[in-house]
């Protein structure tokens, strides 16, 4: 995922303050300036003496002017993060040092438009961007755009319900996220990779206990669930602060991060379904009426009312998972 780091070379608190609040992973300074950035909130800030990362050691600054400083920033690219000056925004050193070491390459850029250009260099982009700005509005700007380049979207699929069965006591995981879901959302979770249900978020009104939107009753702990980087981890590993994808029923995402996870003994069933070319796979959720799938037009399907020949959404894919990433080899999970 694309960094996005604030360069700070004068003192300006509100730049500070919207630069913590909008979500900014890191802030370029002078060492002066240190001290007072971490009064004002938990942040990653690099500078040559009191930084979390220093300068020039873990991070050096190029000003690109000529061939011989696009080498001299090449060969440091092998060992440290290094971020680019270009001084007319030339594009073609950055295109030149991308296949050189680009997981480490960062640019300078002075808004929206420059970032847009140096996330599209070479259908890869630079790793991080360090945006010099003195408009607080320009940085939300910036990391919305970031943010958004790196949220992945899903082709869902309708999957026709093709058994429902009651299997006893299970462990089963409450994902208590950091954020109130809407209608329609919640997250991919299923029995194998290659197969996931889009599981409701616990945000309907109910007669049994009041909507938790940000809570979704995820499934049993030995399920796949979707993260962030293309990734699954099993649910049962979550804690506090791991990051998990929520997904819209139009299949666009978001990142959130759990804030509680509550492993309890509860009665569980098996759902199995199938796509339209009859490719078959399964979900293990809590038996409970305020657990829910996701039907087509976004709304909420209790797995309580749940029927053989019911249509919810899922997601279907090629291959395998080894250690959570996707592999291209011959697994068959049943």
């Amino acid at each position: 995922m694309k960094e996005i780091w604030l360069h700070l070379p004068a003192w300006e608190k509100k730049l500070v303050t919207e630069a913590i609040e909008s979500g900014i992973d890191a802030i370029l300074t002078v060492p002066e300036h240190v001290r007072k950035i971490k009064e004002l909130g938990r942040m990653t800030v690099i500078a040559s003496e009191s930084g979390d990362r220093k300068v020039p050691d873990d991070v050096e600054v190029i000003t690109i002017r000529n061939k011989e400083d696009e080498i001299r920033a090449a060969t440091a690219l092998k060992t440290k993060i290094v971020a680019v000056r270009t001084t007319d925004w030339d594009i073609i050193p950055l295109e030149n040092l991308i296949p050189q070491g680009g997981e480490r390459l960062y640019t300078f850029v002075r808004g929206l438009e420059d970032a847009k250009v140096a996330a599209g260099i070479l259908e890869k982009g630079v790793a991080g961007i360090v945006l010099e700005t003195t408009d607080p509005s320009e940085i939300s700007r910036v990391v919305r755009f970031v943010k958004d380049l790196d949220s992945e979207t899903f082709g869902l699929v309708d999957l026709k319900v093709t058994g429902i069965q009651n299997i006893g006591i299970g462990d089963r995981v409450c994902v208590d996220t950091c954020c109130n879901m809407n209608l329609s959302e919640g997250l991919l979770v299923g029995n194998a990779s290659q197969g996931m249900f889009l599981v409701h978020a616990e945000n309907i009104e109910n007669p049994y206990v009041a909507p938790r939107p940000f809570r979704i009753n995820a499934g049993a702990v030995h399920s796949y669930v979707r993260i962030p980087g293309g990734k699954t981890r099993y649910l049962g590993e979550l804690k506090t602060g791991d990051p998990v994808l929520i997904v819209t029923k139009s299949g666009k995402t978001y990142t959130s991060y759990v804030g509680r996870s509550k492993i309890e003994k509860r009665p569980m069933l098996v759902i199995h379904a199938a796509d339209e070319a009859g490719t078959e796979c399964s979900i293990v959720l809590q038996n409970a009426e305020t657990i829910r799938l996701t039907a087509h037009d976004g709304s909420a399907v209790s797995v309580a009312g749940l029927k053989i020949g019911d249509r919810v959404l899922g997601f279907m894919e090629k291959g395998g998972r080894h250690f959570g990433m996707a592999v291209e080899e011959t697994i068959k999970e049943q």
